[in-house]
């Protein structure tokens, strides 16, 4: 029964990797397709423990100029720091799925493609980062393009750029419903966002975590782990700041 099931679960299936960065809330008979899901060989809990470390320290202090300024020129630089209560934000939508957009926080600018670039140098412009990730990342209309931006230098990124375009689009609803900043020091930040999704009578609350790095001026999605995106169900929001539309 076991090896039927992960024949045909989702979770267990590399073809389901959109995008290569991108995760696509789609739930089907209550199962949550998504990018690198989070999930273990050892039968471990695949929801991301709640840590506050980062797997892996870095070697120097973080300095304003280790991944350059601003690419926009948005100020307001912080190269430590958290997030603990929910951040002003204009809510607009793509499709049916609204992201936040901030004139101090970011997205302060975009790509020919239509992708929204240039976040703050902060805890705050790493959150509206990630925002708008899941949300251009689950679009089909956008995902690759905006993958292309997003993805920033590291020894993963020929691997994950060869994978870009893989899967299918999202379908259903998804809903950003809370946010914890698990890990920030200027360099790298490690977001984890809670994220409502249904489909028909079906839904489902999934925690996607993003590994980020500060790189050419503006928030990329790391390319120093091979998975810079886990998603895992969580039975409910608890612990999360609650923040959305």
């Amino acid at each position: 029964m076991a090896d039927e099931e992960n024949e045909q679960s989702p979770f267990s299936r590399p073809s389901f990797i959109i995008a290569a960065i991108v995760v696509a809330a789609l739930v089907v008979a209550g199962v949550v397709v998504g990018i690198n899901v989070a999930t273990k060989d050892d039968g471990g809990d695949a929801q991301p423990a709640p840590s506050t470390t980062t797997s892996a320290a870095p070697s120097t202090e973080p300095t304003a100029d280790a991944g350059g300024a601003s690419v926009c020129g948005l100020d307001g630089e912080k190269l430590s720091g958290t997030v603990t209560a929910a951040p002003a934000a204009e809510w607009q939508y793509q499709g049916t799925t609204a992201y936040p957009s901030s004139s101090t926080f970011g997205p302060a600018d975009s790509e020919p493609s239509g992708a929204r670039t240039c976040f703050q140098h902060s805890p705050e412009g790493a959150l509206f980062m990630a925002a708008n990730a899941i949300v251009q990342g689950s679009d089909p209309a956008t995902a690759t393009a905006w993958a292309k931006y997003a993805l920033g230098d590291g020894q993963y990124r020929d691997q994950l750029s060869s994978q870009l375009g893989e899967g299918t689009g999202a379908q259903g609803r998804m809903t950003i419903e809370g946010f914890r900043v698990l890990n920030y020091d200027g360099d790298t930040a490690r977001i984890d966002l809670a994220v409502g999704t249904s489909s028909g009578a079906q839904s489902v609350k999934v925690s996607g975590v993003y590994e980020l790095v500060w790189q050419d001026g503006d928030w990329k999605i790391s390319a120093d782990v091979a998975e810079p995106l886990n998603i895992a169900a969580i039975p409910d929001t608890s612990g999360y700041t609650p923040w959305g539309e």
